[in-house]
Protein backbone atom coordinates (compact mmCIF):
# COMPACT_ATOMS: atom_id res chain seq x y z
CA UNK A 1 0.00 0.00 0.00
CA UNK A 2 1.08 3.52 -0.71
CA UNK A 3 2.67 5.40 2.48
CA UNK A 4 -0.32 7.23 4.93
CA UNK A 5 -2.88 4.68 3.35
CA UNK A 6 -4.65 1.83 4.04
CA UNK A 7 -3.30 -1.60 3.95
CA UNK A 8 -6.52 -3.22 3.15
CA UNK A 9 -6.65 -4.54 -0.37
CA UNK A 10 -9.91 -4.74 -2.51
CA UNK A 11 -10.30 -7.15 -4.19
CA UNK A 12 -12.97 -6.05 -6.91
CA UNK A 13 -11.10 -3.18 -7.81
CA UNK A 14 -7.38 -5.15 -7.75
CA UNK A 15 -5.82 -2.31 -5.77
CA UNK A 16 -5.61 -1.01 -2.07
CA UNK A 17 -7.95 1.22 -0.42
CA UNK A 18 -7.01 4.75 -0.32
CA UNK A 19 -8.70 6.08 2.50
CA UNK A 20 -6.51 7.47 5.34
CA UNK A 21 -6.19 5.59 8.56
CA UNK A 22 -5.50 7.20 11.88
CA UNK A 23 -1.97 7.99 13.25
CA UNK A 24 -0.64 4.35 14.53
CA UNK A 25 -3.29 2.15 12.50
CA UNK A 26 -2.55 0.57 9.80
CA UNK A 27 -6.38 0.32 8.23
CA UNK A 28 -8.88 3.12 7.59
CA UNK A 29 -12.52 3.26 9.72
CA UNK A 30 -13.77 1.27 7.51
CA UNK A 31 -11.72 -1.53 7.20
CA UNK A 32 -10.62 -1.51 11.04
CA UNK A 33 -12.13 -5.16 11.60
CA UNK A 34 -8.99 -6.38 9.90
CA UNK A 35 -7.18 -5.30 12.80
CA UNK A 36 -7.21 -5.85 16.33
CA UNK A 37 -5.91 -3.59 18.64
CA UNK A 38 -5.07 -4.54 22.33
CA UNK A 39 -7.55 -7.27 21.65
CA UNK A 40 -10.11 -5.05 20.96
CA UNK A 41 -11.91 -6.29 17.88
CA UNK A 42 -14.26 -4.58 15.42
CA UNK A 43 -17.36 -5.97 14.22
CA UNK A 44 -20.27 -4.91 11.38
CA UNK A 45 -23.22 -2.88 13.42
CA UNK A 46 -26.06 -4.55 13.92
CA UNK A 47 -27.98 -1.98 12.79
CA UNK A 48 -26.67 -1.06 9.47
CA UNK A 49 -23.53 -3.59 8.21
CA UNK A 50 -22.04 -0.83 6.47
CA UNK A 51 -20.15 0.54 8.99
CA UNK A 52 -18.55 -0.96 11.72
CA UNK A 53 -17.92 -0.70 15.86
CA UNK A 54 -15.64 -1.57 18.50
CA UNK A 55 -17.56 -5.10 19.99
CA UNK A 56 -16.92 -3.71 23.67
CA UNK A 57 -18.97 -0.91 22.85
CA UNK A 58 -21.46 -1.99 20.57
CA UNK A 59 -24.00 -1.50 23.29
CA UNK A 60 -22.80 2.45 23.51
CA UNK A 61 -22.73 2.61 20.10
CA UNK A 62 -26.51 1.27 19.14
CA UNK A 63 -28.13 4.53 21.26
CA UNK A 64 -26.25 6.98 19.07
CA UNK A 65 -26.63 5.08 15.55
CA UNK A 66 -27.18 7.39 13.13
CA UNK A 67 -29.30 4.18 12.13
CA UNK A 68 -30.99 3.51 14.65
CA UNK A 69 -35.08 3.63 14.37
CA UNK A 70 -36.01 7.27 15.09
CA UNK A 71 -38.85 8.56 17.72
CA UNK A 72 -41.47 8.98 16.09
CA UNK A 73 -43.59 12.58 16.39
CA UNK A 74 -46.73 13.02 18.31
CA UNK A 75 -48.73 13.14 15.61
CA UNK A 76 -47.79 9.68 13.90
CA UNK A 77 -50.20 7.40 14.87
CA UNK A 78 -49.99 3.96 13.26
CA UNK A 79 -52.03 3.53 9.73
CA UNK A 80 -54.62 6.15 11.11
CA UNK A 81 -55.50 6.80 7.72
CA UNK A 82 -55.26 3.49 6.00
CA UNK A 83 -58.69 2.55 5.74
CA UNK A 84 -59.15 -0.90 4.97
CA UNK A 85 -57.87 -3.39 7.43
CA UNK A 86 -60.14 -6.03 5.89
CA UNK A 87 -57.21 -8.96 3.85
CA UNK A 88 -60.55 -10.78 3.15
CA UNK A 89 -61.17 -8.29 0.54
CA UNK A 90 -57.98 -7.57 -0.82
CA UNK A 91 -57.15 -9.64 -3.97
CA UNK A 92 -54.47 -12.20 -3.86
CA UNK A 93 -53.25 -12.12 -7.17
CA UNK A 94 -53.05 -8.85 -9.02
CA UNK A 95 -53.61 -9.66 -12.95
CA UNK A 96 -51.73 -7.90 -15.80
CA UNK A 97 -54.17 -6.71 -17.91
CA UNK A 98 -51.51 -7.87 -20.86
CA UNK A 99 -52.48 -11.64 -19.92
CA UNK A 100 -56.83 -10.52 -20.17
CA UNK A 101 -57.71 -12.69 -23.42
CA UNK A 102 -60.16 -10.31 -25.76
CA UNK A 103 -63.34 -11.35 -24.00
CA UNK A 104 -61.84 -10.42 -20.53
CA UNK A 105 -61.06 -6.93 -21.41
CA UNK A 106 -64.74 -6.53 -23.23
CA UNK A 107 -66.23 -7.59 -20.19
CA UNK A 108 -64.20 -5.18 -18.62
CA UNK A 109 -65.16 -2.21 -20.86
CA UNK A 110 -69.10 -3.59 -20.58
CA UNK A 111 -69.16 -3.59 -16.67
CA UNK A 112 -66.83 -0.20 -16.81
CA UNK A 113 -69.79 1.73 -19.13
CA UNK A 114 -72.42 0.49 -17.05
CA UNK A 115 -71.09 1.48 -13.98
CA UNK A 116 -70.48 4.84 -15.34
CA UNK A 117 -74.55 5.46 -16.30
CA UNK A 118 -74.81 8.44 -14.72
CA UNK A 119 -70.91 9.69 -13.61
CA UNK A 120 -71.18 13.25 -15.13
CA UNK A 121 -67.80 12.47 -17.47
CA UNK A 122 -67.98 16.19 -19.29
CA UNK A 123 -66.64 18.46 -16.50
CA UNK A 124 -66.11 22.04 -16.23
CA UNK A 125 -63.44 24.42 -17.47
CA UNK A 126 -62.52 26.49 -14.31
CA UNK A 127 -59.58 28.00 -15.82
CA UNK A 128 -58.57 30.78 -13.62
CA UNK A 129 -55.17 32.53 -12.80
CA UNK A 130 -54.20 34.60 -9.70
CA UNK A 131 -52.67 38.41 -9.04
CA UNK A 132 -49.90 36.96 -6.59
CA UNK A 133 -48.14 35.00 -10.07
CA UNK A 134 -48.09 37.88 -12.72
CA UNK A 135 -44.82 38.89 -12.64
CA UNK A 136 -43.08 35.31 -12.22
CA UNK A 137 -45.90 34.03 -15.53
CA UNK A 138 -44.59 37.39 -17.27
CA UNK A 139 -40.54 36.87 -16.38
CA UNK A 140 -39.32 36.05 -19.94
CA UNK A 141 -35.98 34.31 -17.79
CA UNK A 142 -38.78 31.20 -17.08
CA UNK A 143 -38.64 28.32 -19.54
CA UNK A 144 -41.58 26.18 -20.66
CA UNK A 145 -41.14 24.10 -17.88
CA UNK A 146 -41.07 26.60 -15.00
CA UNK A 147 -44.75 28.06 -17.23
CA UNK A 148 -46.43 25.15 -16.82
CA UNK A 149 -45.80 24.93 -13.33
CA UNK A 150 -46.64 28.09 -12.73
CA UNK A 151 -50.03 28.65 -14.71
CA UNK A 152 -50.90 25.45 -12.93
CA UNK A 153 -50.47 27.04 -9.72
CA UNK A 154 -51.85 30.50 -10.63
CA UNK A 155 -55.06 28.58 -11.34
CA UNK A 156 -55.42 26.58 -8.48
CA UNK A 157 -54.84 29.81 -6.26
CA UNK A 158 -57.91 31.30 -9.01
CA UNK A 159 -60.16 28.23 -7.66
CA UNK A 160 -59.31 28.78 -4.11
CA UNK A 161 -59.64 32.20 -4.09
CA UNK A 162 -62.92 31.81 -6.06
CA UNK A 163 -63.69 29.69 -2.94
CA UNK A 164 -63.06 31.61 -0.52
CA UNK A 165 -60.58 29.72 1.16
CA UNK A 166 -58.08 32.75 0.79
CA UNK A 167 -58.29 34.39 3.74
CA UNK A 168 -57.12 35.00 7.53
CA UNK A 169 -56.99 33.02 10.53
CA UNK A 170 -56.42 29.90 8.19
CA UNK A 171 -53.96 27.09 8.69
CA UNK A 172 -52.95 25.38 5.24
CA UNK A 173 -51.74 21.74 4.65
CA UNK A 174 -49.96 20.90 1.80
CA UNK A 175 -50.02 17.19 0.98
CA UNK A 176 -47.24 15.68 -1.02
CA UNK A 177 -45.51 18.80 -0.19
CA UNK A 178 -42.17 18.68 -1.99
CA UNK A 179 -40.38 21.97 -1.99
CA UNK A 180 -43.23 23.73 -1.24
CA UNK A 181 -43.87 25.56 -3.86
CA UNK A 182 -47.48 25.71 -3.95
CA UNK A 183 -47.49 27.02 -0.07
CA UNK A 184 -44.98 29.62 -1.11
CA UNK A 185 -47.73 31.55 -3.19
CA UNK A 186 -50.58 30.77 -1.28
CA UNK A 187 -48.26 33.04 1.13
CA UNK A 188 -47.34 35.67 -0.97
CA UNK A 189 -50.98 36.22 -2.19
CA UNK A 190 -51.77 36.02 1.20
CA UNK A 191 -48.96 39.10 2.36
CA UNK A 192 -51.54 41.75 4.05
CA UNK A 193 -53.30 39.11 5.93
CA UNK A 194 -52.62 38.44 9.63
CA UNK A 195 -52.96 34.83 11.54
CA UNK A 196 -51.69 32.78 8.92
CA UNK A 197 -50.31 28.93 9.13
CA UNK A 198 -48.54 26.60 6.75
CA UNK A 199 -48.28 22.88 7.33
CA UNK A 200 -45.94 20.85 4.66
CA UNK A 201 -46.87 17.07 4.90
CA UNK A 202 -43.87 15.65 3.01
CA UNK A 203 -42.31 11.72 4.09
CA UNK A 204 -38.90 11.88 2.20
CA UNK A 205 -36.05 14.62 2.82
CA UNK A 206 -36.54 17.44 -0.17
CA UNK A 207 -33.79 19.65 -1.16
CA UNK A 208 -34.21 23.09 -2.76
CA UNK A 209 -36.92 23.99 -0.50
CA UNK A 210 -38.22 26.83 -1.07
CA UNK A 211 -40.80 27.79 2.32
CA UNK A 212 -37.80 28.89 3.84
CA UNK A 213 -37.96 31.94 1.46
CA UNK A 214 -41.44 33.36 1.87
CA UNK A 215 -41.00 36.92 2.78
CA UNK A 216 -43.60 37.38 5.70
CA UNK A 217 -42.14 37.03 8.61
CA UNK A 218 -45.50 36.63 10.81
CA UNK A 219 -46.58 33.48 8.90
CA UNK A 220 -45.45 30.29 9.99
CA UNK A 221 -44.20 27.45 7.97
CA UNK A 222 -43.80 24.18 9.65
CA UNK A 223 -42.79 20.77 7.87
CA UNK A 224 -44.35 17.56 8.73
CA UNK A 225 -41.87 14.55 7.77
CA UNK A 226 -44.61 12.03 7.83
CA UNK A 227 -46.20 9.20 5.37
CA UNK A 228 -49.77 10.61 5.10
CA UNK A 229 -50.87 7.25 6.17
CA UNK A 230 -50.09 7.86 9.52
CA UNK A 231 -50.38 11.22 10.03
CA UNK A 232 -53.25 12.52 12.78
CA UNK A 233 -53.96 15.85 12.71
CA UNK A 234 -55.71 16.45 15.71
CA UNK A 235 -51.91 15.70 17.47
CA UNK A 236 -49.76 18.23 15.75
CA UNK A 237 -48.94 20.58 18.28
CA UNK A 238 -49.57 24.03 16.24
CA UNK A 239 -53.49 22.65 15.32
CA UNK A 240 -53.71 22.04 19.15
CA UNK A 241 -52.28 25.10 20.20
CA UNK A 242 -54.47 27.08 17.98
CA UNK A 243 -57.16 25.54 16.30
CA UNK A 244 -57.81 27.26 13.14
CA UNK A 245 -60.24 26.08 9.98
CA UNK A 246 -58.22 24.26 7.97
CA UNK A 247 -57.67 24.03 3.96
CA UNK A 248 -56.14 20.94 2.79
CA UNK A 249 -54.46 21.11 -1.07
CA UNK A 250 -51.69 19.51 -3.13
CA UNK A 251 -50.83 19.90 -6.54
CA UNK A 252 -50.76 16.70 -8.63
CA UNK A 253 -51.08 14.21 -4.87
CA UNK A 254 -50.17 10.94 -6.48
CA UNK A 255 -52.88 8.09 -6.52
CA UNK A 256 -53.68 6.79 -3.17
CA UNK A 257 -52.06 9.58 -1.33
CA UNK A 258 -55.42 11.72 -2.66
CA UNK A 259 -57.33 9.63 -0.84
CA UNK A 260 -54.96 8.95 2.20
CA UNK A 261 -55.05 13.24 2.31
CA UNK A 262 -59.42 13.12 2.20
CA UNK A 263 -59.48 10.45 5.10
CA UNK A 264 -56.87 12.11 7.41
CA UNK A 265 -58.70 15.44 6.46
CA UNK A 266 -62.78 14.53 6.93
CA UNK A 267 -62.26 11.33 9.20
CA UNK A 268 -59.43 11.64 11.55
CA UNK A 269 -59.34 15.21 11.87
CA UNK A 270 -62.92 17.04 10.93
CA UNK A 271 -64.91 14.01 12.66
CA UNK A 272 -63.05 14.06 15.50
CA UNK A 273 -63.19 17.68 16.23
CA UNK A 274 -67.13 17.24 16.13
CA UNK A 275 -66.57 14.44 18.77
CA UNK A 276 -64.74 16.93 20.38
CA UNK A 277 -67.73 19.53 20.59
CA UNK A 278 -70.48 16.91 21.44
CA UNK A 279 -68.53 15.62 24.32
CA UNK A 280 -70.63 16.71 27.28
CA UNK A 281 -69.65 19.67 30.22
CA UNK A 282 -68.01 17.72 33.07
CA UNK A 283 -69.54 17.85 36.46
CA UNK A 284 -68.90 20.53 38.65
CA UNK A 285 -69.86 21.56 42.28
CA UNK A 286 -72.45 23.98 43.45
CA UNK A 287 -70.00 26.58 44.01
CA UNK A 288 -68.40 26.14 40.91
CA UNK A 289 -71.85 26.54 39.36
CA UNK A 290 -72.68 29.65 41.05
CA UNK A 291 -68.84 31.05 40.14
CA UNK A 292 -69.09 29.60 35.98
CA UNK A 293 -72.82 30.58 35.21
CA UNK A 294 -72.40 33.70 34.40
CA UNK A 295 -69.80 33.05 31.62
CA UNK A 296 -71.81 29.81 30.40
CA UNK A 297 -72.60 31.75 27.18
CA UNK A 298 -68.72 32.78 26.45
CA UNK A 299 -67.43 29.26 27.38
CA UNK A 300 -70.29 27.62 24.55
CA UNK A 301 -68.77 29.89 21.94
CA UNK A 302 -65.29 29.28 22.43
CA UNK A 303 -65.73 25.71 22.82
CA UNK A 304 -66.96 25.94 18.97
CA UNK A 305 -64.55 28.02 17.65
CA UNK A 306 -62.43 25.84 19.87
CA UNK A 307 -62.26 23.07 17.36
CA UNK A 308 -63.61 24.13 13.94
CA UNK A 309 -64.25 21.91 10.69
CA UNK A 310 -62.19 21.53 7.34
CA UNK A 311 -62.82 25.06 5.45
CA UNK A 312 -61.94 23.66 2.48
CA UNK A 313 -60.44 20.88 -0.22
CA UNK A 314 -58.25 21.64 -3.58
CA UNK A 315 -56.64 19.21 -4.77
CA UNK A 316 -55.38 18.53 -8.04
CA UNK A 317 -55.34 14.58 -9.08
CA UNK A 318 -53.10 12.81 -10.73
CA UNK A 319 -51.62 9.06 -10.83
CA UNK A 320 -54.74 7.08 -10.91
CA UNK A 321 -52.69 3.81 -11.60
CA UNK A 322 -51.03 4.38 -8.50
CA UNK A 323 -54.31 4.24 -6.49
CA UNK A 324 -55.29 1.13 -4.00
CA UNK A 325 -58.10 -0.61 -2.93
CA UNK A 326 -56.77 -0.75 0.65
CA UNK A 327 -56.80 2.61 0.53
CA UNK A 328 -59.30 3.73 -1.66
CA UNK A 329 -62.49 6.38 0.00
CA UNK A 330 -65.08 5.28 -2.76
CA UNK A 331 -64.90 1.62 -2.00
CA UNK A 332 -69.20 1.97 -1.04
CA UNK A 333 -69.27 3.47 -4.37
CA UNK A 334 -67.95 0.95 -6.07
CA UNK A 335 -70.37 -1.96 -4.76
CA UNK A 336 -72.99 0.08 -4.73
CA UNK A 337 -72.72 -0.49 -8.58
CA UNK A 338 -71.37 -4.14 -8.36
CA UNK A 339 -67.61 -3.64 -8.73
CA UNK A 340 -64.77 -5.21 -6.22
CA UNK A 341 -61.46 -4.98 -5.72
CA UNK A 342 -60.86 -7.15 -8.81
CA UNK A 343 -62.53 -4.63 -11.13
CA UNK A 344 -60.85 -1.85 -9.66
CA UNK A 345 -56.99 -2.80 -10.16
CA UNK A 346 -58.33 -3.44 -13.91
CA UNK A 347 -59.40 0.16 -13.75
CA UNK A 348 -57.02 1.58 -11.82
CA UNK A 349 -54.16 -0.05 -14.60
CA UNK A 350 -56.21 1.22 -17.37
CA UNK A 351 -56.59 4.79 -16.72
CA UNK A 352 -53.01 5.63 -17.74
CA UNK A 353 -54.88 5.16 -20.95
CA UNK A 354 -56.24 8.65 -20.64
CA UNK A 355 -52.37 10.38 -20.49
CA UNK A 356 -50.75 7.70 -23.12
CA UNK A 357 -52.81 8.42 -26.58
CA UNK A 358 -50.48 11.13 -27.11
CA UNK A 359 -48.73 9.02 -29.79
CA UNK A 360 -48.61 8.30 -33.69
CA UNK A 361 -51.80 5.94 -34.89
CA UNK A 362 -49.48 4.83 -38.14
CA UNK A 363 -47.48 1.79 -37.79
CA UNK A 364 -44.72 3.98 -39.37
CA UNK A 365 -44.40 5.67 -36.02
CA UNK A 366 -41.08 4.94 -34.35
CA UNK A 367 -40.72 3.57 -30.77
CA UNK A 368 -37.98 6.28 -30.67
CA UNK A 369 -40.56 9.36 -31.62
CA UNK A 370 -43.36 7.98 -29.46
CA UNK A 371 -41.36 8.17 -26.80
CA UNK A 372 -40.20 11.36 -27.37
CA UNK A 373 -43.67 12.38 -27.94
CA UNK A 374 -44.81 10.96 -24.62
CA UNK A 375 -42.18 12.52 -23.05
CA UNK A 376 -43.22 16.42 -23.90
CA UNK A 377 -46.38 15.41 -23.05
CA UNK A 378 -47.04 13.53 -19.56
CA UNK A 379 -46.31 14.48 -16.30
CA UNK A 380 -42.57 12.65 -15.31
CA UNK A 381 -44.45 10.55 -12.66
CA UNK A 382 -46.47 9.16 -15.62
CA UNK A 383 -44.15 8.45 -18.57
CA UNK A 384 -42.61 5.27 -17.15
CA UNK A 385 -45.61 3.78 -16.54
CA UNK A 386 -47.67 4.81 -19.32
CA UNK A 387 -44.79 3.69 -21.71
CA UNK A 388 -45.29 -0.30 -20.07
CA UNK A 389 -48.74 -0.40 -19.78
CA UNK A 390 -50.19 1.27 -22.81
CA UNK A 391 -47.68 0.23 -25.44
CA UNK A 392 -49.10 -1.84 -28.73
CA UNK A 393 -48.74 -5.27 -27.49
CA UNK A 394 -50.10 -5.06 -24.43
CA UNK A 395 -53.76 -4.82 -25.69
CA UNK A 396 -53.32 -6.70 -28.97
CA UNK A 397 -54.72 -4.78 -31.41
CA UNK A 398 -58.78 -5.07 -29.70
CA UNK A 399 -58.58 -0.95 -29.36
CA UNK A 400 -57.47 2.02 -30.78
CA UNK A 401 -55.41 4.84 -29.73
CA UNK A 402 -58.85 6.96 -29.55
CA UNK A 403 -60.98 4.26 -28.07
CA UNK A 404 -57.81 3.71 -25.02
CA UNK A 405 -57.98 7.35 -24.74
CA UNK A 406 -61.90 7.51 -23.75
CA UNK A 407 -61.37 4.44 -21.58
CA UNK A 408 -58.69 5.65 -19.74
CA UNK A 409 -60.32 8.82 -19.00
CA UNK A 410 -63.77 6.81 -17.98
CA UNK A 411 -61.72 5.06 -15.42
CA UNK A 412 -60.16 8.21 -14.08
CA UNK A 413 -63.83 9.50 -13.54
CA UNK A 414 -65.02 6.97 -12.15
CA UNK A 415 -62.79 6.39 -9.39
CA UNK A 416 -62.40 10.44 -8.77
CA UNK A 417 -66.66 10.19 -8.84
CA UNK A 418 -66.25 7.65 -6.13
CA UNK A 419 -64.41 10.44 -4.05
CA UNK A 420 -66.88 12.58 -4.90
CA UNK A 421 -69.86 10.58 -3.50
CA UNK A 422 -67.28 10.38 -0.29
CA UNK A 423 -67.18 13.62 0.74
CA UNK A 424 -70.90 14.47 -0.12
CA UNK A 425 -72.13 11.65 2.57
CA UNK A 426 -69.59 13.81 4.95
CA UNK A 427 -71.03 16.76 4.62
CA UNK A 428 -69.26 18.14 1.65
CA UNK A 429 -70.02 20.14 -1.68
CA UNK A 430 -67.67 18.78 -3.75
CA UNK A 431 -67.12 19.21 -7.46
CA UNK A 432 -64.66 17.99 -10.81
CA UNK A 433 -63.24 20.44 -13.10
CA UNK A 434 -60.36 21.43 -15.20
CA UNK A 435 -58.43 23.75 -14.22
CA UNK A 436 -55.85 24.00 -16.66
CA UNK A 437 -55.54 23.30 -20.37
CA UNK A 438 -54.63 19.58 -21.56
CA UNK A 439 -51.30 21.07 -23.21
CA UNK A 440 -50.25 22.33 -20.41
CA UNK A 441 -50.72 19.16 -18.51
CA UNK A 442 -53.02 15.87 -19.14
CA UNK A 443 -53.45 15.49 -15.57
CA UNK A 444 -55.83 18.50 -15.49
CA UNK A 445 -58.57 17.77 -13.18
CA UNK A 446 -58.70 19.60 -9.65
CA UNK A 447 -60.83 18.19 -7.19
CA UNK A 448 -62.44 21.32 -4.75
CA UNK A 449 -64.82 20.46 -1.49
CA UNK A 450 -65.77 22.59 0.73
CA UNK A 451 -68.51 22.06 4.16
CA UNK A 452 -72.01 21.96 2.52
CA UNK A 453 -73.76 24.35 3.43
CA UNK A 454 -70.63 26.23 3.34
CA UNK A 455 -69.25 27.83 6.41
CA UNK A 456 -67.23 30.33 4.34
CA UNK A 457 -68.87 33.13 5.35
CA UNK A 458 -70.02 35.19 1.28
CA UNK A 459 -68.12 38.50 0.73
CA UNK A 460 -70.23 41.28 1.56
Amino acid sequence: PEAGRCAYFVERKKRFCKMAPAPGRRFCGEHGQQEEENGRKRIPCPLDPKHTVYEDQLQKHLKKCNSREKPKPVYFVQDINAGLQDVAEIPEKRVPLSSLSKEELENLIIKLKKASNGVEFHLKEQILSHQALQEALNDPKNGESAFKHLKQQASILGNMEKLHLLGPARCFIEFGAGRGKLSHWVDVALQNVEDVQFLLVERATTRFKVDGKHQRRDSIFERLQVDIQHLCLNKVPILEKKKLPVVGMGKHLCGAATDLALRCLVESYAACCDAQNEEPAPKRSRTDQAEVASNNSADNESSKADCKPVAGIVIALCCHHKCDWTHYVGREFFKSVGLGPVEFHCFQRMSSWATCGMRETTNKASASEASEEQTGDTEEHEQAFSKIESGPDTLQGILTVEERKEIGSLCKRLIDHGRIEYLQQRGYKAVLQYYIESAVSLENVLLTAVPSPSLIPEPT
